[in-house]
């Protein structure tokens, strides 16, 4: 299984659209909530090149994006492999 991070917000519409999708898949991810620790919001920022937005999620390491990036994967079938589902 691939190793997931996403960085959220508890409030964030679009955070709770990705984590559904995610465990729809059943798979496990490492939510990082940068609503709760500042620090990880810089973290995020750092390691999405600048993104200021959550979610942002990162699969074995590399920048996925966001929500709308996700969504885009698995609309288009290559979510699953990503994930190894």
């Amino acid at each position: 299984m691939a190793t997931i991070d996403i960085y959220t917000s508890k409030i964030c519409p679009y955070c709770m659209k990705a984590k559904n999708l995610l465990e729809s898949k059943g798979v496990d991810y490492r939510e990082l909530r940068t609503d709760q620790d500042a620090t990880l919001a810089e973290e995020a920022v750092k390691r999405s090149g600048g993104k200021r937005t959550v979610p942002q999620i990162f699969i074995d390491g590399n920048h996925l994006g966001g929500c709308d990036e996700l969504y885009e994967l698995e609309r288009e079938g290559s979510l699953d492999s990503m994930l190894e589902v």
